[in-house]
């Protein structure tokens, strides 16, 4: 028996990943809702819908099973965000209840939760407190999906090869800083974005999980000063060694908002864990960060590098 999935965001850095994953069960026909001519996922049918147009998405759920959501607007003005995050999904949840799609996954955050410290944090142990405008919209657009029955995975920093904020960011704060970090001894929950998209779509085509919250990292978080020499030592090292401390860091890092928040991130803890999604789903989850961030880093160089000529 085929199953029917559609995914939103399948040219995005996650959803595209998703896409291709289920595209290679002989099982799963995917299909892309998108707004563009062709999304660069990959093979599969095009459904044409744009979740800034509510209106567009009138029957793109049809013939659907599972509805993988990955689509996300980050960044930009607070009107847009609510309009894409929040109404948008409002709008593809109606149309997926509306056409008995029997799963709905979206793939969130666990930037909801707001900037912490988390440490050891469980699915429903803190309360939900975003503190930006994106953050915000997807939290709302969360429950959308939780209202009807679906089901939500949080991941928190996601990297790998198309990641261009959370290690492009840390190389950008690096470079403000002219040095190398020292004294963060914060943990981070980070997972690989290909090891994320086989848990987002064994999480869609398992039944082991209805509904509900998940955070979905791997369940080693990752000391900051481990993320920070990884970075220095495979993709950049800004500063010929020079180092400095925290307070030195915020001093220099002022009046650059990118920087603080990278910096706000790595001394703050965020430790999210949910071993049992892992054990039910029966999925591994992945070989952790010093594997996985060394097949990444020569992509991670390449970018950074043609980022600094353009």
């Amino acid at each position: 028996m085929t199953v029917d999935v559609l995914v939103t965001g399948g040219s995005g850095f996650v959803g595209s990943r998703v896409a291709a994953i289920a595209a290679e069960r002989p099982d799963v026909r995917v299909r892309h809702l998108s707004r563009r001519a062709r999304p660069e996922a990959g093979p599969g049918e095009l459904v044409h819908g744009d979740l800034l147009h509510p209106s567009s998405l009138r029957g793109v759920c049809a013939g659907t099973d599972v509805l993988v959501h990955c689509a996300t607007r980050i960044g930009g003005d607070t009107g847009t965000a609510e309009a894409v995050n929040d109404l948008g999904t409002r709008a593809l949840v109606d149309e997926a209840v509306r056409a008995g799609v029997r799963r709905i996954v979206y793939v969130s955050t666990a930037a909801v939760y707001g900037r912490g410290p988390f440490r050891g944090v469980l699915p429903g142990e803190v309360p939900i407190a975003p503190a930006s405008a994106t953050s915000r919209s997807r939290a709302t657009a969360e429950r959308h999906v939780l209202d009807a029955g679906g089901l939500v995975l949080r991941p928190h920093l996601v990297y790998g090869e198309g990641d261009r904020w959370v290690v492009p960011g840390l190389a950008h704060l690096l470079r403000e800083l002219s040095a190398t970090l020292t004294g963060c001894e914060a943990l981070q929950s980070m997972i690989d974005v290909d090891t994320l998209a086989r848990a987002v779509v064994a999480a869609a085509l398992s039944p082991a999980h209805d509904s509900g919250v998940h955070h979905v990292n791997h369940p080693d978080p990752v000391p900051a000063a481990d993320l920070i020499e990884a970075v220095c030592t495979q993709v950049e090292a800004p500063g010929g060694g020079a180092t400095v401390d925290v307070a030195t860091a915020l001093d220099r890092a002022a009046g650059n908002p990118l920087a603080l928040h990278h910096l706000g991130i790595l001394t703050v803890d965020h430790w999210f864990v949910d071993h049992a999604f892992w054990k039910d789903l029966d999925c591994s989850p992945g070989e952790g960060f010093a594997a996985a961030f060394t097949r990444a880093a020569p992509w991670y160089r390449s970018f950074l590098r043609d980022r600094r000529v353009s």
